[in-house]
Formats: C-alpha cells, sequence, structure tokens
C-alpha cells in the first residue's frame, strides 16, 4: 500500500499542538488547519495533500468535551481514513467528489487510545451537488485466524462461543482482534488473539494468510459492513495435527480476559459442517478464500 500521503497527513497533525488560546492559525507545506472556539463547537480546518483548494471543515458536535474532539482528529484511525480516500480506488481520488465538513460524533477510549470513533462525512458528487451517504463508524483493522485440526483422520474447527449485544445474539465465531497499536503486526495479534480466547500458542511461521490470496487492488483485506464500517480483516488460516484428546479438552472451554469483560466458550466442530454452523461472516470468508487456495493449489503443504 502506498505510504507518501498518510504519511504526509499523520506527519502534519502530530506537528500541532493544542492551542493555548482561543484561536490559532498554522500552515505546512500541503496542509494547514485552522482552529477556533468562539462558536458553541468546536470546530479544525483541514487542507488534503491532493485537495489544496478544497478546505475541510472538522467539528464537534454538541456533548463531544475538547479532548475528545482531540483525540479523534489526531488518532491513527481518523488519519488513515483521510489516507484511504485519497487512494487509488479512494472516494476522492478521481476528482468527481468533495468533501466540506466531517462532524466528530462521538469517542469511545480503550484506556488511553481511542476504541471507536464515530463521524459523518459531508462528501457530495460535483456533478450532481447530491451528498452520498457517509455516516462512519470507525474501528480500524482486525485479524481473525481459522483453526483447523487434524485428529483420527476428521478435520475440526476452532471456534469461539460469545455474546454480542450489537446484533443481540450469542454468536459462534472465529477467534478475532482488534489491532492495538499503529505497527500494523496482524500475525502477531492473531497469534496472541488465539492465545488468549482459545488458550493456545501458534507458532507464527505456520500462519497462512488468506487474505493475501486476494488481488492487490482489494488492498488484501475483508470489508464486513463497508456501508457503515471501516473495518477491514485480515484471515489466517492455522493448520495442525492433534490427539483425540486435545479436541475433547477444547471443546466447552471456558476462556478470555474476563476481567476485560470476555466471557468466552471453546467449541469445536467437523469442518465439514462448519459453512452450515454459523452465520458469522468471517467464517463465511475464511471457507470460501480457503476452499479456492485448495483449488487453485496456493497453499504450502502441512508440516509435520
Amino acid at each position: 500500500m502506498a505510504t507518501h500521503h498518510v504519511g504526509r497527513i499523520c506527519g502534519a497533525l502530530k506537528r500541532f499542538t493544542r492551542p493555548h488560546s482561543s484561536n490559532w492559525v498554522s500552515k505546512k507545506k500541503g496542509f494547514c488547519c485552522k482552529m477556533s472556539t468562539e462558536s458553541p463547537s468546536l470546530t479544525h480546518t483541514i487542507t488534503l495533500p491532493n485537495k489544496p483548494n478544497e478546505p475541510v471543515q472538522i467539528v464537534a458536535a454538541p456533548g463531544v468535551s475538547y479532548s475528545d474532539f482531540w483525540n479523534a482528529v489526531e488518532s491513527s484511525l481518523f488519519k488513515q481514513w483521510l489516507h484511504n480516500l485519497q487512494t487509488e480506488n479512494g472516494v476522492l481520488a478521481d476528482g468527481t467528489m468533495t468533501m466540506r465538513q466531517v462532524l466528530v460524533q462521538g469517542v469511545d477510549m480503550f484506556g488511553k487510545r481511542i476504541g471507536f470513533l464515530k463521524f459523518k462525512a459531508d462528501i457530495f458528487d460535483k456533478e450532481t451537488g447530491k451528498k452520498i451517504p457517509g455516516i462512519v463508524f470507525s474501528r480500524g483493522p482486525a485479524v481473525a485466524v481459522l483453526i483447523l485440526l487434524e485428529s483420527d483422520g476428521e478435520t475440526y474447527a476452532v471456534l469461539t462461543e460469545q455474546a454480542r449485544v450489537p446484533v443481540g445474539r450469542i454468536i459462534l465465531e472465529l477467534p478475532a482482534g482488534m489491532l492495538d497499536d499503529n505497527k500494523g503486526d496482524f500475525v502477531g495479534t492473531a497469534v496472541r488473539e488465539v492465545e488468549e480466547e482459545i488458550g493456545i500458542k501458534l507458532n507464527v511461521e505456520d500462519m497462512v494468510d488468506l487474505t493475501a490470496f486476494l488481488d492487490s487492488k482489494t488492498g488484501c483485506r475483508v470489508f464486513p459492513s463497508g456501508g457503515g464500517c471501516d473495518e477491514e480483516i485480515s484471515i489466517f488460516l492455522y493448520r495442525g495435527r492433534v490427539e483425540k484428546e486435545i479436541i475433547t479438552q477444547l471443546q466447552g472451554k471456558e476462556t478470555g480476559l474476563r476481567e476485560h469483560g470476555e466471557l468466552i466458550k471453546v467449541c469445536v466442530v467437523p469442518y465439514k459442517k462448519l459453512w452450515r454452523t454459523t452465520a458469522d461472516c468471517k467464517v463465511l470468508v475464511a471457507v470460501a478464500l480457503l476452499e479456492m487456495a485448495m483449488k487453485e493449489g496456493l497453499l504450502p503443504a502441512l508440516s509435520a
């Protein structure tokens, strides 16, 4: 993925210091901003590197605090979203659309970092003048792992059972988790999530990135809900051979970081029944990618 645009955005934002006076102006090459607290809402104006004549106003919705607003503007989630708009397939890339305002509506902090960010972008088609849907729930990149264990001639998939309040259901799904930092350590995060949610440690060398088989123009990530959320998921495959006793021990095992509210139960199902077992999109995408990868002979041989 090209990084020169996001580097300019990130570098410019990092150079900003929170103002001591109510009005301030700072100008950098390819980027300028203005912050004002005179109106009831906090406002902050930017120009994107490729759109120097199209200023964008960032506005805090009523109830968004000064610190939350600045955390949002300076967050890696927001910077990455701005970058995505200008990539080869970005919404603003071909110049047919313009962004005028972003309304920051909510921020959820996970300790000292932003976990979730909610905002609304006013983006217009230049030819028709019509605004396109722009409500964004931002949570950033995540990873999921399809674990397949062979035992006595049968292949089993290892899932987690968790309560998912947003859909009001208890769901069987792949072990998954959000990236905790900006380093992009997808494989390391995947291994750590499996250890936390399943209780077994995987070798990094045995992980296969199934999403890497996608065309490079896709970004080699899966977008589960692109109409409202920026989440992009890398899906990995792990294959191993175990004694039947291990399968029995995993079934129904209670795991997770319970002090963080993770109440997880492990569920082991035969792989041949996996696609009917759950409606979790990560599972279904993983099965589709795996089957096509096997059909085209893309998978490495299973290590002894």
